[in-house]
C-alpha cells in the first residue's frame, strides 16, 4: 500500500510539475503529454450522449451510466423526434440496457435526465404527454414508474422537490434549450406575470410559480436596460444543502444579443439576490452552500471573461481562481472534496480540439485529460460540448465526444491515478 501512495504521489508530482512519466500503463502520449486512459463506452450505428455538466449521470455506485440514444445528428429536433433512454453498465461490458423515451429533449442538455437526488434506484427525465411536458420517474430495478404532471430542471438533494423553468420560452428565445412543438403563449408579452420558475412536488405533482419574470424584471438594475427587452430563465441548479437555488436571469434585445445576471434564491421563490449584475454571466457551480464558482467578467466593462469565487449575497465580490490557467469558458464542477475543479473548454484551434481539464485548487496546477476533435458539421445547435461529469467515487470522468465514425458516443476517461482513488 505504502508503494502505491508512493507511486501515485510521484506521479501526481510530475503531472503537476508537466513532467512527462512512463510510471502507469494505458496512459497515452499526445503532444508531450501523457493523458489518463479513455474508453468508449457507447457503440454506434446510433448516437449516445448525456448532455449538461451539473446533473448526477451516475449511480451512487459509479457503476451505472446514463445516456440517451438517437438515430440522427446536425439538424434540430422536432416534436415528433423520439430519442431512447437508458444506462450503461461497466461492470458488464458495458451493455446498453433500455429504461425508456422521450419526445422532449435537445442537443445540449437532453431531456434532463438524471439518477434522482437520495436514491440508489431512481431516475427522472422530461417527455411530453397529452399536450403538455411531463417527467417520468423510473425505479430501474423494479421496473416500477410514474408520471409528474410538470417537467423538472434541478432536483433538490432530497429527491423531493424540482425547479423548473418555461421550456416554450426558451425555446422561443434560445431554441436548442427549450423543446420544440408547443408554442410560447407568452410569445409578445416580455415579462410575464404567468411564466419563470415554478417548483414542482415530486410527490404530489403539483406545480407553483415561484418567482416570474415580471418580478424579476422589476428587481434590481439591468444592464443596458431598454424597452424592448425579453426577458427568461435559464440554467437552475440546487444548492448542496437544497436551501437555495440559482438561476440566469436572462435577456434578449432584438438584435438576438443576450445578457445575464445571475440570481439565488429560496425554493419557494423568496429572498431574491442579485449575485452578479454586471450583465455577463455564464456557466457556474456551487462550491459549498455558500459560495458559488461562476464564469463572468469582473465587470461590465471588463473585455476578458474569467472564474470567480462569490459568496451567495448581492452584489458580490468577485475573487478570481486559476487565471489563465483554468478555462475561462468551460463547464464547472468541484470533485468530492473541493480539492479539484472539472473543467473542459470550448473547440480550439484549427483542429477544434476540445480538452477536459482537472484544476488542482491548493497547487494552481492543471491536468489536461485528453484532446477531443469535434469535425466542423458539429456546430451551433447541434454542437457537442464535452461536458464531463464525474462519479460519486471520483474515479471516472465521463464526457460527451465524437467517436471516429459513429458519431457522438460516452466516453470514459479514469482519473484514480491522479485523484488518488484507486
Amino acid at each position: 500500500m505504502e508503494h502505491l501512495q508512493s507511486s501515485r504521489r510521484d506521479f501526481l508530482t510530475q503531472l503537476l510539475c508537466g513532467v512527462g512519466t512512463t510510471a502507469f500503463a494505458g496512459l497515452t502520449f499526445a503532444e508531450g503529454t501523457k493523458f489518463p486512459p479513455t474508453r468508449v463506452i457507447t457503440r454506434g450505428p446510433r448516437h449516445h450522449w448525456f448532455g449538461y455538466y451539473d446533473k448526477l449521470q451516475f449511480d451512487p455506485t459509479s457503476r451505472y451510466v446514463l445516456g440517451m440514444e438517437v438515430a440522427f445528428e446536425h439538424r434540430s429536433p422536432k416534436a415528433d423526434d423520439v430519442i431512447k433512454v437508458g444506462m450503461v453498465d461497466l461492470q458488464d461490458n458495458d451493455r446498453w440496457i433500455e429504461l425508456g423515451e422521450s419526445s422532449a429533449w435537445n442537443w445540449q442538455q437532453g431531456c434532463m435526465l438524471q439518477w434522482l437526488p437520495g436514491s440508489d434506484s431512481k431516475v427522472i427525465w422530461n417527455d411530453r404527454e397529452d399536450g403538455q411536458y411531463v417527467s417520468r420517474m423510473l425505479d430501474v430495478k423494479t421496473g416500477k414508474g410514474r408520471t409528474v404532471p410538470a417537467p423538472v430542471y434541478s432536483v433538490s438533494p432530497d429527491g423531493k422537490t424540482a425547479v423548473t423553468p418555461d421550456f416554450r420560452r426558451i425555446q422561443d428565445v434560445r431554441p436548442g434549450y427549450g423543446y420544440p412543438g408547443f408554442p410560447d403563449p407568452n410569445f409578445k408579452d416580455l415579462a410575464p406575470k404567468d411564466s419563470g420558475i415554478f417548483r414542482v412536488d415530486l410527490e404530489t405533482g403539483k406545480s407553483t410559480l415561484i418567482l416570474s419574470l415580471d418580478e424579476i424584471s422589476r428587481t434590481g438594475a439591468i444592464p443596458n436596460q431598454q424597452k424592448d427587452i425579453k426577458h427568461y430563465f435559464n440554467h437552475l441548479l440546487f444548492s448542496p444543502d437544497g436551501s437555495r437555488f440559482i438561476t440566469l436571469h436572462r435577456w434578449q434585445y432584438p438584435n438576438g444579443k443576450r445578457l445575464s445576471r445571475m440570481i439565488t434564491a429560496r425554493p419557494d421563490g423568496s429572498d431574491v439576490r442579485v449575485v452578479i449584475d454586471n450583465g455577463s454571466v455564464s456557466h457556474f457551480i456551487w462550491r459549498d452552500p455558500a459560495h458559488i464558482l461562476a464564469q463572468s467578467k469582473a465587470s461590465a466593462d471588463s473585455p476578458a471573461w474569467g472564474d470567480f469565487l462569490v459568496r451567495d449575497e448581492n452584489q458580490a465580490e468577485l475573487k478570481e481562481v486559476g487565471k489563465g490557467v483554468l478555462d475561462n469558458g468551460g463547464h464547472l464542477t468541484y470533485l468530492p472534496g473541493n480539492e479539484w475543479i472539472l473543467n473542459d473548454t470550448y473547440p480550439k484551434g484549427k483542429e477544434r480540439i476540445q480538452t477536459p481539464h482537472l484544476y488542482h485548487v491548493a497547487s494552481g496546477k492543471r491536468i489536461d485529460l485528453g484532446h477531443f476533435h469535434l469535425p466542423a458539421v458539429y456546430t451551433g445547435e447541434w454542437r457537442v460540448d464535452t461536458h464531463p461529469r464525474f462519479s460519486p467515487d471520483a474515479r471516472y470522468v465521463c464526457i460527451d465526444a465524437p467517436h471516429k465514425n459513429e458519431g457522438r458516443q460516452l466516453q470514459l476517461i479514469d482519473i484514480s491515478e491522479i485523484v488518488g482513488t484507486t
